[in-house]
């Protein structure tokens, strides 16, 4: 009977273990990562015109393409917290963080976070977008995706994130590469404008994050990390309205140039530009009149016109891209 209680114990502290484990490898971020997404989303089969999304075994590929980035940023999430623990600690909300608040032990994240690694980047380079090809052929996909993790677990939680404007530059970056990574694991183009449009968006997300941390922490943010007492709220907004206007014209400016995009009997896309304009805005109105900005994952999840306006834009995408007259 002892025994049997005893062994009762100890699935329950396990499973504890896991559920603080699962919680800061942070799976509501994964939502960053449909990113990876974004190239199939504009892509077309150059000989059939087809667009790739409508391709079971193509989405396939980026479907796995996507996990293995949603198990690389939970792996670079423990990699922070370990190195964040002891400001964590000192934070009004990240002190209730899983490694922060002391129901995860240190050594069990390391170990997590190193397995992470061991499988997703050998997959990475193992992931073949063409059955039968040697697998070094997919050797970009790899080089992507180890590069993210470099720059991203690496580089910025060690480096770059002491050091003013290229911290939100490196944060923009990780947003990119997800997008590359993307078109690299199927091997096809991706423009330029689409790109830039994407590097744009997170640098406006990333500057709402630093302007939520700032007002969050108010007087005590230099002494909670260093480099908060680089930027100020007026500097912040300047660079937000500054990064707002370039998205709308770069957006609008890939509707109307995209190679990939229907632009007869008129560039068609454009009905999506008010969507992504009332998309900013809402996220602006939020961040500016609600405190929000500081997790963009929390803030898409729960406000429904934001996801309304979201899924809106991604039907009117999907079906425009859909219509038979392209080109």
């Amino acid at each position: 009977m002892a025994h049997s209680l005893e062994i009762e114990k100890s699935r329950a502290r396990g499973a504890a273990v896991m559920i603080e484990l699962l919680r800061a490898m942070r799976p509501k971020e994964w939502i960053k990562n449909i990113f990876v997404f974004a190239a199939i989303a504009f892509a077309k089969d150059t000989i059939t015109g087809t667009p790739l999304w409508q391709e079971p075994g193509k989405l396939l590929i980026v479907g796995i393409a996507f996990v293995l980035f949603c198990m690389a940023a939970s792996a670079i999430y423990l990699i922070n917290d370990l190195v964040d623990i002891e400001k964590d600690r000192a934070h009004p909300k990240k002190k209730n963080r899983p490694l922060a608040s002391g129901r995860l032990s240190p050594a069990v994240a390391r170990v997590a976070a190193v397995l992470l690694l061991v499988v997703v980047l050998p997959g990475a380079f193992m992931l073949d977008y063409n059955a039968g090809q040697p697998l070094w052929r997919n050797i970009d996909f790899g080089l992507a995706l180890l590069s993210y993790v470099l720059i991203q677990g690496v580089l910025y939680s060690y480096y770059l994130k002491n050091i003013v404007i290229l911290d939100i530059f490196t944060i923009a970056a990780g947003f990119v590469l997800r997008a590359v990574a993307g078109a690299l694991v199927l091997d096809i183009q991706i423009t330029y404008w689409l790109l830039m449009c994407m590097g744009l968006l997170a640098l406006f997300l990333g500057l709402a994050k630093r302007r939520a941390e700032l007002i969050l922490l108010e007087n005590g943010a230099g002494e909670h990390r260093r480099i908060l007492a680089e930027y100020s709220l007026p500097m912040l907004d300047q660079m937000i309205s500054i990064i707002t206007a370039a998205t709308i014209i770069a957006y609008t400016m890939f509707t109307t140039n995209a190679e990939t995009l229907p632009r007869k009997p008129f560039p068609i896309m454009l009905i999506t530009v008010p969507v992504v304009i009332y998309l900013i805005f809402r996220y602006l109105y939020l961040m500016y009149k609600h405190g929000e900005g500081g997790s963009p994952a929390d803030l898409i999840i729960k406000d429904v016109p934001f996801l309304v306006a979201g899924a809106l834009w991604g039907a009117l995408v999907l079906g425009i891209l859909a219509l038979p007259h392209q080109g």
